[in-house]
């Protein structure tokens, strides 16, 4: 999955507007402007679409999790310059507050079925030797799973496939 894609169902999801996307960039301490959020959100066949750095998307995940869970003290955490499904979902896991029981439910409610040993593979270090690459379909399915927790009274239309 695309960073423009994610950011896309993560404002569906929690329903945000343009400055609700501003404010949590700026809990990450980064400055974005109204057209920047907008070009970013664009569709990828859209003339002035960009597409959101790694470092840009590891930002607004950093600024949801602040933004959900609260400031934490201490140190500031960079962003990463590199992402893969791998670093969203677990991001992700963290701004929503999941245990392995939340995340299998929520990938139930969009169809996939996962046990938490194969779930917990997902979070491990890539040099574990039970280290699981986590592929779009998973990342997928997770935030449908989310769409339909948060947004479950939708016209099945407005569902993402």
């Amino acid at each position: 999955m695309t960073n423009n894609d994610c950011l896309r169902r993560i404002r569906y999801i929690l329903d945000l507007s343009d400055s609700n996307m501003m404010d949590i960039f700026a809990q990450a301490n980064q400055d974005v402007t109204r057209a920047e959020v907008s070009v970013w959100l664009k569709k990828d066949d859209e003339a002035d679409f960009e597409k959101c750095p790694d470092v840009i998307f590891a930002t607004f995940l950093n600024g949801l999790i602040q933004e959900k869970r609260g400031k934490k003290e201490g140190t500031r955490v960079e962003p990463e310059q590199r992402l893969n499904n791998n670093i969203i979902f677990m991001k992700l896991k963290i701004a929503f507050n999941l245990q392995a029981e939340g995340i299998v439910s929520i990938l139930a409610l969009a169809g996939l079925r996962v046990s938490k040993s194969e779930l917990s593979a997902f979070f491990r270090r890539p040099d574990h030797k039970h280290f699981r690459k986590c592929q779009d379909q998973i990342l997928r399915n997770f935030l449908k799973g989310l769409q339909l927790q948060y947004r479950h009274k939708l016209d099945p239309d407005d569902v993402f496939e």
